[in-house]
């Protein structure tokens, strides 16, 4: 993104008149040449007076009636708009972008005027979907207008936001947003906010491990020692402290002879230390084969983290006389450390705080910078892991609090919306009809217009799995709408409204009414009218055929779901929408859980995000049951293993057995053939053809062999060798790395299920375990997701990791030792000194 992009289009500026209404007074820096009435009431809405201030939110560009037709031309080479960090412009050449409007709505009493109040409202209209940073310039360019009513605040409020810098922002790929997201570690990609002198090195992984080392991050999912462990650290500080001025400095020659022994000793530099997990944290020692961090300065850090990196037991051996894998090994840590640097002779440094980071921004989340407004300077926190799809601050928890009964569900049932019959949850409900292209009404009568446009949000990022999976909901949603407009926005094909005034209530042009407030939800009684129920594909024919060979107790769960394990002996009941097993009932349970257990918005979002993928591959899993073939997913399959052929991996979505898959396919049908003549559904067809084409990684369904291992029953020795080795054999770059992580969300175990495979009986997957996490602690995100691992697997994966390359560099030895030997059974004659034969120049042998 530029520095100097076009961050502001048009600022806008209504008032609302005693006589003649609402009026848009300004447009700079020129009008837009869409209807002014249609803009002033957008941005004065019905109750304005009743409220101090509210904001609004709605779009300009998505239909005839709202695209702005400026007199001048919008955009320059200086100034022509960019894509957001790590996005690729979706839209076609012909079609203008959508802009974003934020609106802030402020009443100010005044007894002298005639209606003894002021409304007035301040709108910039942006490209951004992040338009939650504009609100401080909104609020103090209000307040400047109040206090001086002209044009020059709109001047002032668009030189000052498109004064904003935005160059240092790191420029994010899709599935580095992904990854960012579903992290909580405040210092994820910390790497990409360094100076551009300081750029990561992925040829080096020592500069890039020493770099990391440096920044003293923290695992934010967990703490570093409990009220015990830090107990006991201070003690063994205090010890440590006493055996120190017992213990006389090692001599100087000591310390060249252990680096030159380390540096000599030809151990693999990328064989991972105890640091390579520190990383300002509790390290993991094994015995004597395990290094440490020893970069205390950065004259002294140059040459001792090659000794730290280089895995030398030489000094080991000689610093430390005990070993430990608790998180209080900190303190010996340091000690270690200090010794070293005295023996070094540089100055120790004072003992800095391993949850300090010094030179890094509180939160990598985010971007921050500052803007100044009349030499007042504005803090600016911009999110880096924002999709198009995703505006402004919605809540899905604050959306599923509200709608969290499905006893409020009144009106027909369709096949279409209730895939759980009466049972079916209001938020399911909801999302059903977003994906199947229904007319959505949200209904806030006598609330803050804000209020219902955050509830149209949140369902536009309900249904686009945030903003990750599917897209085209953000083009027909029309956060807060009213009557002037009623005729145009009502004529969009799936609209998506928000409206104050209940008189939509009973014009009965919505399928779906959701009444915040009351948290009641109405579906059209006209519904099967206006969309009759189609006849799907026989899908229940096989089911019924392959019954009697199927084990009827498994769970309605497939093996391609994060979704827990519930009750058994539910695949007999012939009715499929009276399950109680059903897989969106067991979502909807895991959500309520994860809100009364306190769990944050990320995770909720990340839960939703999940729901989005899976139903998309079940309605990939749908079409090539019915149509033999699939343009939204791999081509489902399982692993197969034949005597004389090569092993194949499996893809697609995998199912336990074949009557839960016919009783999900049946019971999904109407909804995913309804989502099949949708927009949205035209678009996954195309971001699936373009993430074939532009995908890292290539030649197998890397989210299926995921779920395997996470989820996936029987999972024979042969599958677990060929997922890891294929993993091992094709993630290596860095665009690898982050491709596979995005598929390993923290919450859902990060690397621990591959982590199972250090302890698996087989050593080719043991094997396959250690090359596949030395290639991802090349680089730092890959090091951050094995600070993930738990203990045991820590410990494991240095302890085989420092035992295979000890075993390695024995072979090399007796090797060499061998060639010595036969070298000297077996001496070479002697040439003349004249002689060019075995030798070159002056009998000197090359």
């Amino acid at each position: 993104m530029g520095s100097n992009g076009n961050h502001c289009s048009f600022v806008l500026l209504a008032e609302f008149h005693i006589f003649e209404g609402a009026q848009l007074k300004y447009q700079f820096p020129q009008p837009l040449g869409v209807d002014e009435g249609v803009l002033a009431m957008s941005m004065l809405p019905d109750g304005a007076e009743m409220q101090q201030d509210d904001w609004t939110v709605f779009f300009l560009n998505q239909t005839p009636f709202n695209t702005i037709s400026p007199v001048l031309a919008l955009e320059t080479p200086e100034t022509k708009a960019v894509p957001l960090p790590g996005e690729q412009d979706e839209s076609p050449r012909d079609k203008p972008d959508l802009l974003c409007v934020l609106n802030l709505v402020r009443t100010k009493h005044d007894k002298t005027l005639d209606r003894g109040a002021k409304v007035l409202a301040l709108a910039i209209c942006t490209r951004h979907p992040f338009i939650q940073i504009f609100k401080p310039f909104l609020l103090m360019a209000l307040d400047d207008y109040f206090s001086d009513p002209s044009q020059d605040c709109l001047a002032r409020l668009f030189d000052a936001v498109n004064a904003m810098d935005l160059s240092g922002a790191p420029l994010l790929t899709r599935q580095e947003k992904i990854v960012m997201r579903s992290s909580e570690r405040k210092d994820i990609f910390a790497e990409k906010f360094a100076t551009r002198d300081q750029n990561w090195d992925a040829s080096n992984p020592r500069l890039g491990a020493k770099s990391i080392m440096q920044h003293k991050s923290t695992n934010s999912g967990e703490s570093y020692l409990s009220f015990e462990g830090e107990l006991f650290s201070r003690q063994r500080q205090e010890e440590n402290r006493s055996r120190e001025r017992e213990l006389p400095p090692p001599p100087d020659t000591d310390i060249a002879t252990a680096v030159s022994t380390s540096t000599q000793s030809g151990i693999n530099p990328d064989s991972p230390s105890d640091a390579s997990f520190s990383l300002g944290g509790s390290a993991v020692w094994v015995g004597d084969e395990s290094g440490l961090d020893l970069a205390a300065s950065k004259d002294a850090g140059d040459s001792l983290s090659v000794l730290s990196l280089g895995g030398s037991n030489t000094m080991m051996a000689s610093l430390r006389k005990r070993r430990s894998t608790d998180a209080s090994s900190l303190s010996s840590l340091a000690q270690t450390k200090d010794m070293m640097v005295r023996a070094a002779g540089t100055p120790l440094p004072p003992y800095s705080d391993p949850l300090s980071r010094p030179g890094l921004v509180k939160d990598t989340h985010f971007y921050h910078t500052a803007v100044a407004y009349k030499d007042h300077p504005i803090p600016i926190k911009m999110p880096l892991f924002t999709f198009p799809e995703e505006v402004g601050d919605y809540s899905l928890i604050t959306l599923f609090k509200e709608f969290s009964s499905h006893q409020n569900v009144s009106g027909p049932q369709h096949p279409h919306l209730h895939t759980n019959g009466p049972q079916t949850h209001p938020i399911i409900v909801l999302f059903n009809a977003l994906v199947t292209g229904k007319r959505i009404i949200f209904l806030g009568h006598r609330r803050p217009a804000g209020e219902v446009s955050s509830f149209v949000l949140s369902a536009c990022a309900l249904g686009s799995g945030c903003g990750a999976v599917l897209r085209g909901f953000i083009e027909r949603a029309f956060p807060y709408a009213n009557l002037n407009n009623r005729d145009e926005w009502e004529s969009v094909p799936a609209y998506i409204a928000g409206v104050t005034n209940p008189i939509f209530e009973s014009s009965r042009a919505w399928d779906l009414l959701l009444v915040i407030g009351a948290g009641t939800v109405t579906v059209a009684k006209d519904i099967y009218s206006t969309y009759p129920v189609t006849a799907t594909s026989n899908l229940g024919a096989p089911l019924l055929s392959r019954s009697g060979t199927l084990k009827a107790d498994s769970s309605i769960t497939s093996d391609d779901g994060d979704l827990p394990r519930v009750g058994s002996n539910q695949g007999s009941k012939p009715d499929f929408f009276k399950s109680d097993n059903n897989a969106d009932k067991v979502f909807i349970e895991d959500i309520r859980t994860a809100i009364d257990d306190h769990f944050g918005e990320s995770v909720v979002r990340m839960r939703f995000a999940e729901y989005v993928t899976r139903f998309v591959r079940l309605a990939s899993r749908y079409e090539e049951e019915v149509t033999g073939s699939t343009k939204i997913g791999h081509t489902s399959s399982s692993f197969s293993e034949q005597p004389g052929r090569r092993a194949q991996l499996g893809s697609g979505m995998a199912f336990s057995d074949e009557a839960t898959s016919m009783k999900e396919l049946v019971a999904n049908a109407q909804r995913i053939e309804a989502w099949r003549k949708t927009n949205s559904y035209q678009y996954c067809i195309a971001d699936f053809a373009k993430f074939q084409i532009n995908s890292a990684i290539k030649g197998f369904d890397v989210m299926h062999q995921s779920i395997r291992l996470r989820h996936g029953k029987a999972l024979s020795d042969a599958e677990a060798a060929l997922i890891m080795r294929t993993f091992a054999d094709n993630v290596k770059s860095y665009e690898q790395v982050i491709e596979l992580l995005a598929f390993l969300i923290p919450h859902g175990g990060g690397l621990i299920p591959l982590g199972f495979g250090l302890f698996h009986q087989k050593e080719s997957v043991r094997e396959a375990t250690i090359d596949l996490f030395n290639q991802l602690r090349v680089f730092p995100v890959g090091v951050l997701f094995l600070q993930s691992l738990n203990h045991f697997q820590r410990y494991a994966y240095v302890r085989q990791a420092h035992a295979r390359e000890k075993r390695i560099l024995n072979e090399q030895q007796q090797l060499l030792q061998q060639q010595q030997h036969t070298a000297q059974a077996f001496p070479t004659t002697r040439a003349h000194s004249n002689s060019i034969v075995g030798g070159g120049l002056n009998g000197h042998v090359y």
